[in-house]
């Protein structure tokens, strides 16, 4: 039987593209929609200083886009060069390029967009007795009339490319897309006003204003209310925004803006720092909302990555990393209880028992409800006793969970006579308890419903994080190893943090080049699935800062353990115990939510109770 060779396909002719094509291939790069010529042009306006700038879209961008601006002006020799590609007053050198702080530096962008559009610029200087107007197509050049600054306009775009016009979607949706690339602007430089006007109708207008007001100006007022601002610096660093409260997070990742020097950008680094400062206080697949503004040296970060200039890549990935997390942690950490509250834990922890050994207990449920007769106040001498006597109002306990951890003991309690009076409790006084699930208490403002077991879980969990230290987690050989095939970079990384997953109790040693072995298993997570756990942290220690995957790990073994030592539902509490727990709530950290991010407390204030009752109506 005879074989068939393959067919050699006949060598093709390399030729040079013409002009035209070569730019309308860059703006395809360049030019996505309207959104990325509106985009362009208010970086330009930015970079010319301008201190009002105002986009006018018809047809949400596609028939029309002008951008006016109040800058300092293109000369009337330069105009030609401006529309020429690679051509720009940003950069003249490759220092120039490695230390960009301008917003575009390419010299693509009007070559870009005229190559696919009808575009004309008019512009004036200070210099100049009147404007003039340059038709990019013909390159006619005539007088204007206008003031100093410039004027771009860009009508029908695409026309030279109607495939690439079948792509964009309807005007409205186009159109919220100019929107939010002029909302981006407008959170980063709130020193300019800007104003959008659509078919003759103004949009959207903001002011030159602070920055909180800028971002209570674009984002709303409930935006600055459910959020919380921070400042952090180190060395060339320099953090600032407003972290969205967990219990305000969406279903969607619709509110998450970062800038880098003043430019939008989208990181994966950034989004995976700030997403694990809010893991164990986020519930399922929730979205927080965020604003953060990074300034760091322009050497030190590298904007020639993507011809969009939206991705960015640092120098040094891995501090960025640490720094961004910690500012989100930092700015997370204090609960709206302690906020109020401003003192230390006065009672004594309801987790653990007066023993030597750090054993975690957890209380038998009692099969039975009693019902609860609201207390007479206590006297201070009763408060005394509680105090003294607290340990013993316990009924005896069932150790479950042990570990080698140190006995986590609560910080040393405060006097009386620095204790504010009762009705200054954030949290309020305990009155009651519902089904042995829910603690009820009365505050200034009203009613504060309790789930206790989810409150406890995060006052254990916050004691065991600030115990741990440097502590390893307990681990448990295998009786048999278990075995996994691995790619190259995953045998690099279990070789490089070998100490590191043995922190964590996992001991990872390579069987080949191709084989991992896991010998040991945290003694805590017998029942999680060792394969996926190990090939995780392997992957995301190779990525991001070890320290920190080492910290989130070993959190998520003490969220274990937390749980497990948690008061259960059913237990009933005396009125001193609920108190307890209260006061700890208020002097813990991220308090407003347990491990799993699930909602701890929840105030009715007498307003919302009224209305129940129809009160007033």
């Amino acid at each position: 039987m005879e074989l068939s060779l393959p067919e050699v396909p006949a060598p093709r002719l390399i030729r040079e593209l013409p002009d035209e094509l070569i730019s309308q291939i860059a703006a395809g790069e360049v030019v996505e929609r309207p959104a990325s010529v509106v985009r362009e042009l208010v970086d330009n306006a930015l970079d010319a200083g301008a201190k009002n700038i105002q986009v006018k879209l018809m047809a949400g961008g596609v028939r029309a886009i002008v951008v006016e601006d109040d800058g300092c002006g293109i000369p009337v020799a330069q105009l030609p060069l401006a529309l020429k590609r690679h051509a720009t007053s940003k950069i003249a050198n490759l220092h120039d390029l490695e230390s960009v702080a301008t917003m575009g530096f390419r010299g693509e962008a009007l070559a870009a967009i005229s190559s696919v559009s009808d575009m004309a610029i008019a512009s004036r200087t200070a210099a100049d007795a009147h404007a003039h107007r340059l038709d990019a197509r013909s390159g006619e050049l005539q007088p204007a009339a206008r003031a100093r600054g410039t004027s771009i306009e860009v009508r029908e775009l695409f026309f030279s490319t109607p495939a690439r016009r079948k792509f964009l979607k309807t005007d409205a949706t186009e159109l919220a897309h100019c929107v939010e690339a002029v909302r981006r602007h407008a959170l980063a430089r709130p020193d300019v006003g800007f104003a959008i006007w659509h078919e003759g109708k103004l949009v959207d207008q903001w002011r030159a204003a602070s920055s909180e007001q800028r971002i209570a100006d674009v984002l709303g007022e409930d935006f600055v209310a459910e959020s919380r601002a921070f400042e952090h610096s180190a060395g060339p660093l320099a953090l600032t925004g407003r972290a969205g409260l967990p219990e305000a997070a969406r279903s969607r990742a619709d509110q998450q803006y970062v800038w880098v020097n003043g430019r939008h950008v989208r990181d994966k680094l950034i989004s995976h720092a700030i997403r694990s400062a809010y893991e164990d206080v986020l519930h399922g697949q929730r979205q927080p909302s965020y604003v953060l503004f990074i300034e760091i040296a322009p050497e030190l970060v590298d904007v020639n990555v993507h011809p969009t200039k939206i991705e960015v890549r640092f120098r040094d990935g891995r501090a960025i990393h640490q720094s961004v997390r910690r500012a989100f942690i930092d700015a997370l950490a204090q609960s709206r209880s302690a906020e109020a509250a401003g003192i230390e834990s006065a009672m004594a922890p309801l987790a653990f028992e007066p023993t030597t050994a750090a054993t975690l207990y957890v209380a038998e449920p009692r099969s039975t409800y009693q019902a609860f007769t609201p207390p007479v106040p206590p006297t201070a001498e009763q408060v005394r006793l509680s105090l003294a006597q607290h340990e013993a109002l316990w009924e005896p306990a069932k150790p479950v969970v042990s570990t080698s951890l140190p006995d986590p003991t609560p910080a040393p309690r405060q006097p009386l006579s620095e204790l504010p009076a009762k009705d200054d409790w954030p949290l309020g006084r305990a009155i009651a308890q519902i089904q042995g699930v829910y603690i009820l208490a009365e505050n200034r403002q009203g009613l504060v419903i309790v789930d206790m077991h989810a409150a406890h879980e995060r006052v254990v969990y916050e004691r065991l994080k600030a115990r741990l230290g440097s502590t390893t987690i307990e681990s448990q050989p295998l009786l048999i190893p278990v075995s996994f095939a691995a790619t190259a970079e995953e045998v690099a990384a279990a070789e490089q943090h070998a100490d590191t997953l043995a922190r964590l109790g996992l001991d990872v040693s390579p069987l080949s080049t191709r084989t991992l072995a896991v010998r040991s298993r945290p003694a805590l997570l017998a029942a999680s699935d060792l394969v996926a756990l190990t090939r995780e942290l392997l992957a995301e220690m190779a990525q991001f800062d070890a320290s920190s995957v080492l910290e989130r790990a070993q959190h998520e073994i003490l969220a274990t353990m937390a749980c497990h030592g948690a008061v259960r539902a059913n237990r009933q509490l005396t009125v001193d115990e609920m108190n307890a727990l209260l006061r700890d709530m208020e002097a813990t950290e991220r308090a407003d939510q347990c491990n799993h991010g699930r909602p701890t407390w929840r105030q009715l204030d007498m307003r919302e109770l009224d209305a129940l009752f129809l009160r007033g109506r």
